[in-house]
C-alpha cells in the first residue's frame, strides 16, 4: 500500500466531510472553512506526512527535511508508513477535531504492524507536532475589524446574499508562507485599457448571467454556450455540502496522474509536499493580492456600471449607461446538495447560488489551479518545458469526473445533474485555462481575475527576464508560485520560506 496515497485519500474526505451537515442540522460549519483555511490545512498534512517520510528514508540528497530545525530521526524509527500515519493522523486530528472518530477508524484500517511501530509512531507524531507549532500563529478567516469600502469599484457583499460577511480579510497579509521565497505581486486591474474593462464586462453580463434573466440580454450579447455552463458547474467546488473547495478537487486531478504514472512512494511524497505547499501559498497570497486591490465583482460592477449607481455614486444622472443592468444577477457559485424536500411541517427550502465573499481580483481558482497544475508540469517535464505553457499532452488528458457533475450531486432545485467524463486534449495547460474562464461562464469573476485576454485567448507571454509581460490576474501569480518552489527546492522538495509575514 502506498501510504501517502492512503492519507491523502483520508486527507480529500476530511475536506468533504468538513463541508457536509452536521448533524442534526441542516447546515455545515466547516472546522477549515473556505479556500484560504482549507488549502492550508492539506499543505500542513501534506508536509508532515512528507517530512516523516523523509525523516525515515534519511537520504538527504533525493528526500531533504522540509522543517529546518528538523525533529530528529528516533532511534528504531524505521517503519516510513507508521511514522507518515502518525504524522497524517495527529495534523488531521488537530485540524479536523469533530472528525477524529473517522481518523481513528482510517489508523486502524491502514493495517500498521511490526517491531518498529512504537519508535515510527513516536517519530512521525514528533513531526506532527513541530509542523502545528509552526502554523500554530497563523490568522483564522474572520472578518472582524474589516470595513467594506462604498466607493465604486470597491468590493461589496452579494446584494443577493446581503449578509455573506467577509472572508478572510486578514489571512493574506498576516500568514508567512510555506516554502515560496518571495511574496509575490501581480499588477492592478487599473493598468488594464478601458477597452478592456469594457470588453470584460460585456463577456460576463452575457456569458455569466442567471438562466432566467438571458431574455433581458441586449442582442448585441453573446450567451452563455452549452460547453460553457459545463466548464462553469465543472471547475466550482465554491463549498457546496458534499463536495468541499478547490483544493480538493485539484488534489483529486493529480492523485489520478499520479495512479496513472505509477509513481513511487519516495515520488508521491515529494509531489503532493510540492502540489499542497503552492496551493497553501497561493491562499496566502492571491488573498494578500485580493484585499490589497479590493475590486469588486461582477454582480457590483454590472449593476452599478453607471456614475448614478450605488452607494457612493458620484453623479445623478437621468440616462442610464446600457451596459448597466440594475437587475443583472449572476448563474453563481453553485449551492450544490443544499435543496430540502417539504414535509408536512416544513416547506421545502434550499440556498441560492452566490457571488464569493471576497473580492474579485485575483482569481483563487485561477491561483490554486495554476499553482497546482504547473507543480505537476514542473515534476514531469522539468522547467523548461514546463516554462514554455505548450499543450503538454504526455502528462494527464484524463478522463477525469468532477464531483459537480458525477450522476450524484443535485443542484439548489434538487435536481440531479447528469454524470460529465470530461478529456483534456491540450493537458494541463488545457485544465489551467479553462479553470480560468469557468469563473466567468458562472458569472463571478471577470476575465482578467484570471488572466489578460489578446484576442480572446490568455496572454500568458513571458518577458524577456522570465517574468510575465503584463502580469494580470491569478493565473500568473499561480504559475510563479509554482516555479518559485520547485526551483528552491530543486525539484525535490520545498524549503521553509525565509520570508514572513508584512509588517
Amino acid at each position: 500500500m502506498d501510504h501517502i496515497l492512503y492519507w491523502n485519500g483520508v486527507a480529500l474526505e476530511a475536506n468533504r466531510r468538513d463541508f457536509s451537515n452536521v448533524p442534526g442540522t441542516n447546515k455545515p460549519n466547516p472546522e477549515q472553512g473556505g479556500p484560504t483555511r482549507s488549502s492550508r490545512a492539506l499543505a500542513i498534512v501534506h508536509l508532515a506526512m512528507y517530512d516523516a517520510h523523509a525523516g525515515v528514508v534519511n537520504n538527504a540528497a533525493l528526500l531533504p527535511r522540509y522543517l529546518n530545525p528538523a525533529p530528529a530521526l528516533v532511534a528504531g524509527a524505521t517503519d516510513a508508513s507508521a511514522a507518515v500515519a502518525a504524522a497524517a493522523h495527529a495534523c488531521l486530528s488537530a485540524l479536523f477535531p469533530r472528525q477524529k472518530p473517522h481518523f481513528d477508524a482510517a489508523h486502524a484500517a491502514a493495517g500498521l504492524t511490526g517491531l518498529a511501530l512504537a519508535k515510527s509512531h513516536e517519530f512521525g507524531l514528533a513531526v506532527a507536532r513541530a509542523i502545528l507549532a509552526d502554523r500554530a500563529d497563523d490568522p483564522g478567516a474572520g472578518d472582524d475589524g474589516h470595513a467594506a469600502s462604498m466607493h465604486p469599484g470597491a468590493h461589496r457583499p452579494d446584494p443577493a446574499n446581503p449578509g455573506q460577511g467577509f472572508h478572510a480579510p486578514f489571512y493574506g497579509a498576516r500568514s508567512k508562507c510555506f516554502a515560496v521565497t518571495a511574496r509575490h505581486e501581480i499588477a492592478s486591474p487599473s493598468t488594464l485599457s478601458a477597452a478592456e474593462h469594457d470588453q470584460a464586462l460585456k463577456q460576463v453580463r452575457g456569458k455569466g448571467i442567471a438562466p432566467e434573466l438571458m431574455g433581458s440580454l441586449p442582442t448585441t450579447y453573446k450567451k452563455r454556450t452549452v460547453d460553457e455552463t459545463v466548464v462553469g458547474l465543472y471547475w466550482a467546488y465554491d463549498g457546496p455540502r458534499e463536495l468541499g473547495t478547490p483544493p480538493r478537487l485539484y488534489n483529486h486531478i493529480v492523485r489520478e496522474i499520479a495512479i496513472t504514472k505509477g509513481n513511487s512512494v519516495d515520488a508521491n511524497a515529494r509531489l503532493f509536499a510540492l502540489v499542497n505547499a503552492a496551493m497553501g501559498d497561493a491562499g496566502i497570497l492571491a488573498w494578500d493580492q485580493k484585499y490589497i486591490h479590493d475590486f469588486w465583482r461582477p454582480v457590483l460592477g454590472i449593476r452599478e456600471h453607471d456614475a448614478s449607481m450605488g452607494p457612493a455614486a458620484p453623479t445623478p444622472k437621468d440616462n442610464i449607461d446600457n451596459d448597466c443592468d440594475p437587475d443583472w444577477l449572476p448563474l453563481g457559485g453553485p449551492s450544490s446538495n443544499s435543496f430540502v424536500a417539504a414535509t408536512d411541517t416544513s416547506p421545502a427550502r434550499s440556498e441560492r447560488n452566490f457571488t464569493p465573499p471576497f473580492p474579485a481580483y485575483p482569481s483563487g481558482h485561477a491561483t490554486f489551479g495554476a499553482a497546482a497544475f504547473q507543480t505537476v508540469r514542473l515534476f514531469y517535464l522539468g522547467a523548461n518545458e514546463a516554462k514554455k505553457l505548450l499543450p503538454d499532452t504526455t502528462v494527464y488528458q484524463g478522463p477525469f469526473v468532477s464531483d459537480e457533475l458525477n450522476g450524484i450531486t443535485r443542484d439548489n432545485t434538487g435536481v440531479v445533474r447528469p454524470r460529465h467524463l470530461r478529456k483534456f486534449d491540450g493537458g494541463l495547460m488545457q485544465m489551467i485555462e479553462e479553470n480560468g474562464f469557468s469563473r466567468i461562464w458562472l458569472g463571478v469573476h471577470w476575465s482578467f481575475d484570471a488572466f489578460a485576454l489578446t484576442n480572446g485567448k490568455p496572454d500568458l507571454s513571458r518577458a524577456v527576464n522570465g517574468d510575465f509581460n503584463r502580469n494580470i490576474g491569478g493565473v500568473p501569480l499561480g504559475l510563479k508560485i509554482a516555479e518559485d518552489i520547485f526551483a528552491a527546492g530543486g525539484g525535490l522538495a520545498p524549503v521553509k520560506s525565509p520570508v514572513g509575514p508584512r509588517p
